[in-house]
């Protein structure tokens, strides 16, 4: 008798479905975590005033007996910034909800909230990495003369904390932790730099750099903290900036920043920080007549601020191809 197979009577469904959704590919994001977080409160204003008072001038002149010297005179320096909200929304059919078999209300949501901290994160990122503080790689002295070969190096690394240093910048022992409740953590005592894989790639080549698996203590260790050099711990994301093309013969170059304490401030409204928004089939009103659309979205009020440019720098190089 002939055995009937699958080949002779096929299944009605060819392939089974897993609805397990596949993970998806995300960047580290670093950027808001060593800033100074000072948030308006609700109803206040859209505009922050960061103050500090200017150093005195150094008194070297000895005292007269019986005489008062002149006072000094106070001075200080403002630095604003604007709040802005940003956010994005997806719309969904009730044909989807109705039909589809993934479990798609779950996947929107979280698509929304990595969405919203790859934004901020991008926004943070761009407005520091436009400080004035810049040391070029190697001869370098300009994005424009900077080539494939010159690399992010120890002696960059001793440039740059040398600068720091001379710009009585304070090295970091805290930073915003990476989660939900937005609280501080102490770090070891360090400079920090936000530094992208194509750039650690090639500091691993390089015998003064100590990968963080070799620490003798792994207490107080960052998250995505891949090594360290010199006075600098090493932060790793895919974010990091990178000047498409910018350089001698067109090639990329990679930013590396470097940062002391308080070289920038991360701003938000105060219990609007990050709101998720969720309207059902048919909340619209007349504007939803047959209960077809709804939609989920996020929104967020924030803004980054430069507060002292002698407290960060910004390495530009290149990273072998």
């Amino acid at each position: 008798m002939p055995v009937q197979t699958s080949s002779t009577v096929p299944h009605a469904v060819n392939n089974f479905y897993d609805r397990v959704m596949l993970a998806r590919a995300l960047p580290f994001l670093v950027h808001t975590w060593f800033g100074q977080v000072r948030d308006i409160p609700t109803n206040n204003s859209n505009i922050i005033k960061f103050r500090r008072y200017n150093a005195l001038a150094v008194s070297t002149t000895a005292l007269t007996p019986g005489t008062t010297p002149s006072t000094a005179s106070l001075s200080s320096t403002n630095v604003t910034a604007t709040l802005a909200q940003y956010g994005n929304v997806i719309e969904t059919s009730d044909e989807l909800l109705l039909t589809t078999l993934d479990p798609y209300t779950t996947e929107i949501m979280e698509l929304l909230g990595e969405n919203a901290g790859q934004t901020l994160d991008q926004v943070c990122r761009d407005i520091i990495v436009a400080g004035t503080s810049v040391q070029y790689a190697s001869s370098a002295t300009s994005r424009v003369t900077v080539s494939a070969a010159m690399k992010l190096s120890a002696a960059e690394v001793r440039e740059a904390v040398r600068t720091l240093k001379n710009n009585n910048a304070r090295k970091i022992t805290s930073m915003i932790s990476p989660n939900p409740n937005v609280d501080t953590v102490p770090v070891n005592s360090a400079f920090v730099a936000l530094v992208h894989p194509n750039t650690v790639y090639d500091l691993k080549s390089d015998a003064s750099f100590v990968p963080v698996e070799n620490y003798p203590s792994q207490t107080n260790t960052m998250q995505g903290e891949v090594g360290k050099l010199d006075e600098v711990r090493f932060v790793e994301t895919t974010y990091a900036k990178v000047f498409t093309g910018a350089g001698d013969a067109g090639v990329d170059v990679y930013a590396t920043l470097i940062l002391g304490a308080d070289a920038y401030g991360v701003t938000r409204l105060a219990g609007h920080a990050m709101e998720t928004i969720q309207k059902e089939l048919g909340s619209a009103g007349a504007a939803d007549p047959l209960n077809q659309r709804s939609t989920a979205a996020w929104k967020a009020w924030f803004t980054s601020v430069i507060l002292n440019d002698l407290f960060l720098i910004r390495v530009e190089h290149g990273v072998t191809a």
